[in-house]
C-alpha cells in the first residue's frame, strides 16, 4: 500500500502556520484512512501539539469556531474549507459511556493516538515526517480488518457507540472484525442501551447504506437487536411458500442487496418491509404459510420502531407508506397509475416499484417476476410522457376561475375540484379550459337543485 498522502491545500496551510509557531501537527483518523484507501475523505481533520488559545493565537485572521472547545477542538475555515483541529489530548473515565469525564491536552501524539476506536483511525501524516501508524493499522487496511486500539473491553466501555460504529465501517468499506474485536463486541452490546436514540439512529443509518450492509446484519443481528427488537422474530422465521426459498430475514437481507445503498429511504423501508410477517402467520390445511395482513402490521411494527429511534417525521411518514403499500398489487391501467402519482407523489411510485423490484428479486421464480415488474414500468413511462395531470393543482383551472362563475368557495368547491380531477384521470375529461369550466357549472348546478 502507498503510504505517500496528497493533502488539499488548506490541510497545508493549517500543518505549515502550526509548524512555523512551533507546534506539531498531523492530518489525523478517517481522512488518513481514507486518502490510503484510495477514497475521497468527507472532512479533515488536524491534531496538534498547540493548545487552543495557543491555535487561537496562530489562526486570528482565519475565521475560526469553538465547535468543542472544551475538547480542544476549533474548527477553521480555510479557503472555504472547514478543518477540525484539536489538541492532542488525554481521556479520562467515561461514566456515561459516551463521553469523558475529563480531557487532559498533552504535548505528545502517541498518548493521543492511544486513545483511539481502531487501529485504521489511529493514523497521522506530515508530508516531512510521512505516516505515523503505531498499532499496525496500515497492515489492517491492507487485510481488510477492523482491530480495536489496545483493550476491545475497555474501548466499548468507554464508548458504547464504538460498538455501532465498527460495525458501520465493516458495512462501508467491507472489512471483517479481527476475532478479539469481534467477540468483545458482542458481548459488550448491552452497552448500547445506555446510548442516545438519536446517536443510535445516525450511526445505523451509515451502517444501512453501506455496500456491505447485508452481510454485517446477517452476522451482527443480535446486536442491532438491542436497539430494534422488532427485527429478532424474523430470523429464522420459515414461511412455508413456495413463492420464498429463504426464511423471513435472509428474504429481507437479499432484497436488501437488491436496493441502491445510496437511498436511505427506500433501505429502511425494505429491512422493515416484512417485520410484520411472524405476528400475521397462518398456516393452511395444505401446509402453505400466509400473511395475511402483514403490511398493515408492519407498518404499524415500522413507525413504532423509527419514531422510538427519534427519526424526523417526514422520513418516518415515507419510510411506512413504503412498507404499507410494498405488496399492493400493480396497477394495470393509466388511470390507476395516474392516481397513484397524484396520491403518492411520482418518487414514492418509483420507490414502490424498486421496492417490488428487491422483493421480489429475492424470491423463488425472480425472473418471471422481474418481467412483469418491467411491463408496469414501461407503462408508468409512457403515462409519464404524456404529461398527466394527476393532482388538483395541474389542472387548467382553480378555485378562482371557478368563483367568477359563481360557486362560492367552501366545501362544495373542494368537491367539484376533486370531481374534476377525477374525471381527467380518469380519461373522461380533457385539461382544458373550457372543458373544464362547462363540466363544473353542470356539477354546480346539478347540486344546487338537489
Amino acid at each position: 500500500m502507498n503510504t505517500n498522502i496528497t493533502l488539499p491545500v488548506p490541510v497545508h496551510r493549517v500543518l505549515s502556520r502550526l509548524n512555523q509557531g512551533g507546534y506539531e501537527a498531523f492530518a489525523v483518523g478517517g481522512c488518513v484512512r481514507d486518502r490510503l484507501l484510495g477514497r475521497e475523505p468527507e472532512d479533515w481533520d488536524v491534531a496538534t501539539s498547540a493548545t487552543p488559545q495557543e491555535m487561537k493565537e496562530i489562526f486570528g485572521d482565519i475565521p475560526h469556531f469553538d465547535t468543542g472547545i472544551r475538547h480542544g477542538t476549533l474548527t477553521l475555515l480555510v479557503d472555504q474549507m472547514p478543518i477540525e483541529t484539536t489538541t492532542y489530548r488525554v481521556e479520562g473515565c467515561y461514566s456515561d459511556r459516551r463521553h469523558p469525564d475529563t480531557v487532559t491536552f498533552t504535548r505528545l501524539l502517541g498518548r493521543d493516538l492511544a486513545r483511539r476506536d481502531f487501529t485504521i483511525n489511529a493514523l497521522a501524516y506530515h508530508p516531512s515526517v510521512g505516516l505515523v501508524d503505531l498499532y499496525g493499522g496500515v497492515a489492517d487496511l491492507t487485510r481488510g480488518l477492523l482491530r480495536c486500539v489496545g483493550e476491545p473491553d475497555r474501548r466499548f466501555q468507554e464508548d458504547a457507540l464504538r460498538i455501532l460504529r465498527g460495525l458501520r465501517f465493516a458495512a462501508q468499506l467491507g472489512f471483517a472484525l479481527e476475532e478479539g474485536t469481534r467477540q468483545s463486541l458482542l458481548r459488550s452490546r448491552q452497552l448500547l442501551g445506555d446510548i442516545a436514540q438519536e446517536r443510535i439512529a445516525a450511526e445505523f443509518q451509515k451502517l444501512l447504506c453501506g455496500r456491505w450492509a447485508a452481510p454485517v446484519l446477517r452476522e451482527y443481528v443480535q446486536v442491532v437487536g438491542i436497539f430494534l427488537p422488532e427485527l429478532l422474530p424474523m430470523v429464522g422465521f420459515d414461511q412455508h411458500n413456495h413463492h420464498h426459498i429463504y426464511d423471513v430475514w435472509e428474504h429481507t437481507l437479499h432484497a436488501l442487496e437488491h436496493t441502491d445503498p445510496g437511498d436511505r429511504i427506500l433501505r429502511w423501508a425494505v429491512l422493515l418491509h416484512d417485520v410484520g410477517k411472524p405476528s400475521c402467520f397462518s398456516l393452511d390445511e395444505q401446509g402453505v404459510g400466509h400473511f395475511y395482513g402483514h403490511p398493515q402490521a408492519g407498518e404499524a411494527l415500522a413507525r413504532q420502531a423509527l419514531q422510538r429511534l427519534k427519526l424526523d417525521r417526514d422520513t418516518v411518514d415515507q419510510v411506512c407508506t413504503l412498507v404499507h403499500m410494498h405488496d399492493v398489487a400493480l396497477p394495470e391501467n393509466p388511470a390507476t397509475i395516474r392516481r397513484w402519482v397524484g396520491r403518492y407523489s411520482l418518487e414514492t411510485v418509483r420507490q414502490f416499484l424498486a421496492i417490488r423490484r428487491a422483493d421480489h428479486g429475492a424470491q423463488a421464480h425472480a425472473q418471471e417476476k422481474e418481467q412483469a415488474i418491467d411491463r408496469w414500468e414501461t407503462l408508468l413511462e409512457e403515462v409519464l410522457r404524456e404529461n398527466p395531470c394527476c393532482q388538483q393543482r395541474q389542472l387548467a383551472i382553480s378555485g378562482r376561475e371557478l368563483l367568477a362563475l359563481g360557486i362560492p368557495s367552501g366545501p362544495e368547491m373542494g368537491r367539484i375540484l376533486t370531481r374534476l380531477l377525477d374525471r381527467v384521470v380518469e380519461g373522461t375529461l380533457p385539461n382544458e379550459p373550457d372543458a373544464l369550466l362547462a363540466e363544473a357549472g353542470n356539477l354546480w348546478r346539478t347540486a344546487s337543485h338537489s
